[in-house]
């Protein structure tokens, strides 16, 4: 059954996104249909049942058929990973608002038990269990699961109001990872299917096909088209900023020749060269000058005994911290990465913390001043493709 939500000021329908997503929030808490985290306003609600309703996906033809599926690391989608991991299905959830790349494959250890599988379907598994994905792998993914904080039988959905899950996809349809044939779900409460104004869509929103809670299973039949891709006019230079695999997109396709002009910033012609502030210069590539390393340097610790350099240049480039030059200390157990400027290194300590090479977490800070003496025994690594395109500016 459809939910009706009653509004304030006596209105008939909500006016707004933000008015259904307030309502529903109000709803589940009011109701006690929520669970843990509470209170549930602006998440994607955890509600009781969500392991129900994720069981439901068994009955999906498409789940069974499925090889590769994303699902989004919301606590009510943890029984639909769960159940991904037992089914040896590869499962790639996207990182936390994007801020280290786009995906994480989760790797359960060999021989993992039933409660190991349970913590890998966790926010902390997903920390501990997984290894980062980037551009250039051969991604193919057959299911898209998304958390809403509300759905029409439709199949229209609405988000917390971020538009993570919308980005994602259009992320997805620029790598070529995914299609307009690609079926996506979601799965809520039994509350949250309700009727969704289709003035209140936009292009770039993100459709459902399949609507699972715990009592029904809803095929939507949604004819209305999914993202065709990144709308870069929507993306502003602050969000460029903050999501480093958006600047390498936007590379590939500028270069492609398509209009990537940003909401806040003109578009630099295909083909045409960086700005001065991120342009490479000779001096640039030069090795820091003899007795220290700048604070624009970050040192790479605890790195296990059989990672190579290659190994470590992969997984910067799928994180988007592409350095301009890296300085290898094998036996070391450490390597030194040089950025331009100390802004960018302090970004690449975000994206880097908690990251894994091998069976280790490695440790990530910035390089302290030292004696070029302290280098010894190191060797400069080629240096690395510059894989961030100028940001536009205002």
């Amino acid at each position: 059954m459809v939910l009706r939500l009653s509004l304030p000021h006596g209105l008939l329908k909500p006016s707004s996104r933000k008015d259904i997503r307030e309502q529903i929030w109000d709803y589940m808490e009011s109701q006690n249909l929520a669970d843990f985290p509470r209170p549930v306003h602006h998440r994607i609600p955890n509600f009781k049942g969500s392991y129900l309703a994720c069981q439901n996906i068994r009955d999906l033809e498409v789940f069974a058929r499925t090889q590769e599926l994303k699902v989004d690391p919301d606590k009510p989608l943890e029984g639909v990973r769960l159940l991904a991991l037992q089914s040896k299905k590869t499962l790639l959830v996207p990182t936390p608002r994007l801020r280290t790349g786009l995906f994480n494959k989760i790797t359960p250890p060999p021989g993992a038990t039933k409660d190991i599988l349970r913590k890998c379907a966790t926010s902390q598994g997903v920390r501990n269990y997984s290894t980062p994905v980037g551009l250039d792998s051969k991604v193919l993914v057959d299911l898209v699961v998304v958390g809403s904080v509300a759905v029409s039988e439709k199949g229209w959905r609405i988000g917390k109001g971020e538009g993570y899950a919308d980005l994602e996809y259009a992320m997805m349809v620029s790598m070529g990872a995914v299609s307009q044939g690609t079926p996506v779900v979601t799965i809520v409460h039994d509350c949250q299917v309700v009727d969704i104004p289709e003035a209140l869509l936009e292009d770039h929103d993100l459709t459902v096909d399949y609507i699972l809670t715990p009592t029904r299973v809803i095929t939507t039949g949604c004819e209305r088209p999914k993202p065709a891709g990144i709308a870069w006019s929507k993306i502003s230079c602050e969000m460029m900023e903050k999501i480093p695999i958006l600047r390498s997109l936007r590379h590939r396709e500028e270069q492609a020749g398509k209009d990537v002009t940003l909401r806040d910033g003109p578009r630099s012609p295909p083909g045409a060269q960086a700005t001065p502030s991120t342009a490479r210069s000779p001096q640039d590539l030069a090795p820091p000058e003899l007795g220290s390393v700048p604070s624009s340097s970050v040192e790479i610790g605890n790195l296990p005994r059989d990672v190579r350099v290659s190994q470590l240049k992969r997984t910067l480039s799928a994180l988007g911290v592409v350095p301009s030059r890296l300085t290898w200390q094998g036996p070391q157990h450490r390597a030194f990465l040089h950025y331009r400027d100390p802004a960018e290194a302090q970004r690449a300590i975000a994206c880097l913390q908690g990251f894994r090479l091998g069976a280790g977490t490695v440790r990530v800070v910035l390089a302290r001043q030292q004696r070029a003496d302290d280098l010894g025994g190191g060797h400069t690594a080629e240096p690395l493709p510059d894989h961030r395109p100028a940001i536009a500016g205002p």
